[in-house]
């Protein structure tokens, strides 16, 4: 088996799956129960809070856990536009944003907010100039994904913070999901950002768990009201055995993350470079440092994105089309269209996604099945 579809999500590491499995069996208390099981487990959440701050280069109170990418950015959105509404009600996006912010930044719309969705070019990125033309006296959010799930285009999120350290009440949101571990922190960390996103399944973590980086001193509302959990602004009992399970996750991806970032661009350019001398091939993703290593977006012209998907899924072979929040849906890829790709091309694209522990030896047999998926195509059209 090949798996190529690492941006849907990882394969839980065994190292990480034993912490799972040992937390849940010895640290079974609730974290807010007074007993002593209850304080053994509420001391292992605080470690493991404690460490991926030191890792992330965080301040400990600065992290709050979540069910992952999703709620994280439900909840940062949400969370800031309700707090701040006496302010203003303007929020800036960009138009090829994960369905989780898209459809929050709707639903914000039904209740009489205002977005801004700025434009990207044909490479997927967008221009700050447009974000300086839109930003209004009433403007309290920015909120931008840093690495693209469907192409892999970085957005320039070291321009977006200089242009609002002009503007220091304006709250900057990045979701960072496709960004940690590949070796980009640089691009994508910066201090005048407010708000981080993360989510555990995309490191080899547990499902259902992530967390959200919120600067010392910024507020935002909850929106799950309960028994006051993560400094009462997420109630619910906390998944301790997920939560540990996470922060080893997280030191394992951080070991030797320079070498790891080499690994997948080795293969993505084994992969970019095959496609280019190909017939009847668009490649999206490009081999330039404002693109990501691990993403390689591109099309089979004139097949259907799903048919390719289920052609390498017949030879062990896994990728997907652009988004597995949208491949069964079978729509149109979000990004593609943004960038004014024409549509019987963006309905071909597919997305091959990697991490550190594919191999060279994996994407050679790939390229033998693509040139021969590619040929039995060119003979049918």
């Amino acid at each position: 088996m090949i798996y190529f579809d690492n941006s849907a999500t990882t394969k839980i590491e065994d190292s990480v799956l034993k912490t799972y499995n040992v937390a849940s069996q010895e640290y079974f208390g609730n974290p807010s129960s007074l007993h002593k099981l209850g304080l053994k487990a509420f001391e292992l959440l605080e470690t493991s809070r404690k460490k991926i701050a030191e890792l992330m280069n965080f301040k400990t109170h600065e992290v709050f856990f979540t069910s992952g990418g999703t709620e994280g950015n439900n909840w940062i959105i949400k969370g800031t536009a309700f707090k701040k509404r006496e302010f203003g009600k303007h929020i800036i996006t960009t138009s090829i944003e994960h369905p989780s912010v898209m459809n929050s930044m709707r639903q914000l719309e039904e209740l009489g907010y205002e977005v801004t969705y700025l434009p990207v070019d044909k490479t997927g990125h967008i221009n700050v100039d447009d974000l300086k033309k839109a930003i209004r006296d009433d403007t309290i959010l920015v909120s931008t994904m840093a690495v693209n799930n469907e192409i892999g285009a970085i957005q320039p999120i070291k321009e977006i913070a200089r242009v609002l350290d002009n503007y220091p009440s304006i709250s900057f949101h990045v979701d960072a999901v496709q960004a940690i571990g590949k070796g980009i922190e640089d691009k994508i960390i910066d201090p005048r950002v407010d708000f981080y996103t993360f989510s555990g399944h995309k490191f080899h973590a547990p499902r259902g768990i992530g967390f959200i980086y919120m600067k010392e001193g910024k507020q935002i509302e909850p929106l799950m009201a309960g028994g006051g959990q993560e400094k009462n602004l997420r109630s619910g009992t906390e998944n301790t055995p997920a939560i540990a399970a996470m922060a080893r996750a997280l030191r394992l991806l951080k070991e030797n993350e320079s070498a790891k970032h080499d690994t997948m661009l080795k293969l993505k350019t084994m992969l970019v470079e095959h496609l280019e001398k190909m017939d009847n091939t668009h490649v999206f993703s490009k081999l330039d440092d404002n693109f990501a290593p691990h993403i390689i977006c591109f099309t089979l012209d004139g097949v259907r994105g799903e048919t390719t998907v289920h052609t390498f899924e017949e030879r062990d072979i896994y990728i997907s089309t652009t988004s597995a929040c949208s491949s069964k849906k079978g729509l149109e890829s979000s990004t593609l269209k943004a960038m004014s790709t024409r549509e019987n091309i963006a309905t071909s694209a597919v997305r091959v996604s990697l991490d550190e522990n594919n191999t060279e030896a994996e994407m050679n047999e790939f390229l033998k099945n693509l040139d021969e998926i590619h040929d039995h195509f060119q003979i049918l059209n």
